[in-house]
């Protein structure tokens, strides 16, 4: 599904990072402060913890020695939508089920499990992008029962 967001953006921010491990908390810092500032205090907890492990992904899969990753964060009137790009185009990311005892092997299920979609697409020049996006409602979040999402991730996690 090619870039599902084709409106134009009402926010936006990109920035590259240094594929070492300090890149994570910084770049899941950033989203949660951005995600609140541009208005949606309710989504930025989910947004900054995919972007953390999207990057994270990024970092042990999909990282080249002196090339950077990169992290977008776009809202338009009706999604918001967070990328991370990395060099690494003939690794497409894909879901797996850890077992109990596993350390790794979750990430994209959290993803999954807190966007309302998500995919990869091949990174303009050389690479890929993973992408999360989040529908925009007029209802604040916090308002509803236990979203899909949080039910899953809780149901994951035990």
């Amino acid at each position: 599904m090619p870039n599902p967001t084709p409106e134009l953006p009402l926010h936006k921010d990109q920035l590259d990072y240094t594929p070492t491990p300090r890149c994570v908390p910084l770049a899941r810092h950033r989203t949660a402060r951005l995600v609140t500032a541009w208005g949606h205090p309710d989504l930025a907890g989910d947004a900054a913890l995919v972007v953390s492990e999207l990057l994270t992904n990024a970092l042990l899969h999909g990282s080249l020695r002196d090339r950077l990753l990169r992290v977008r964060i776009t809202v338009t009137a009706t999604a918001l939508r967070t990328e991370v790009s990395d060099p690494r185009g003939e690794r497409e990311p894909c879901a797996r089920t850890a077992a109990p005892d596993d350390q790794f092997g979750r990430g994209l299920a959290l993803v999954a499990a807190l966007a309302d979609d998500w995919g990869a697409e091949p990174r303009e020049g050389v690479g890929k992008t993973v992408w999360a996006e989040w529908a925009l409602t007029t209802t604040p979040r916090g308002s509803e029962p236990l979203a899909r999402g949080r039910r899953a991730v809780h149901d994951m996690l035990g």
